[in-house]
């Protein structure tokens, strides 16, 4: 479903560099709810799938009814989250749901996997996505499609994503996209 790499845009001028690349998906991580509804219009006018990270969109409550406004109003095609319940109203509402996890330490990591058993994301991010060993023991434990984020900085961190299992790497590293 996913290119190889998902550009991940930070700031405008990173936006108005991808809308000429080819990519099919794009992934905001952090925008203002003033410019949501905007930036979604102008990138499905290139043609983009949006992806928002919603618990780092300023000014948006992260409920059921800031979800509604981003699915039904603003009309993403996914969302990215650290929390099961967001993830779990965006599958309900049939759109991707992406549930991001930190690999900070083995707790942490016993932690996140099971609630992705439980929550069933479409995908999970992992971040840092840079260590071979926990992408194998997630994709292992879960069955779920892993994407990788965090410190993708080289061609080669990317390769090495990719070769531990995971199907796409998310960067906002402009030089990788």
């Amino acid at each position: 479903m996913f290119p190889t790499v998902i550009p991940a845009i930070r700031n405008i001028k990173d936006f108005e560099y991808v809308l000429k690349k080819d990519h099919e998906h794009i992934i905001f991580l952090e925008t203002r709810l003033s410019q949501v509804d905007s930036i979604v219009k102008h990138a499905k006018q290139h043609n983009k799938k949006v992806l928002m990270h919603a618990d780092l969109i300023q000014g948006l409550k992260v409920d059921e009814y800031g979800l509604e406004y981003l699915i039904n109003n603003v009309k993403i095609d996914g969302i990215i989250s650290t929390r099961a319940n967001v993830i779990t109203f965006a599958k309900k509402h049939q759109v991707i749901g992406i549930q991001r996890l930190f690999a900070l330490d083995s707790h942490a990591l016993d932690h996140n996997l099971k609630l992705c058993k439980k929550v069933q994301p479409d995908y999970i991010e992992v971040l840092p996505g840079i260590i071979p060993s926990v992408n194998k023991e997630i994709i292992e434990k879960t069955g779920i499609p892993l994407i990788a984020g965090g410190l993708i900085r080289t061609e080669e961190d990317v390769q090495h994503s990719l070769k531990s299992g995971a199907i796409a790497v998310t960067t906002s590293n402009r030089n990788l996209w």
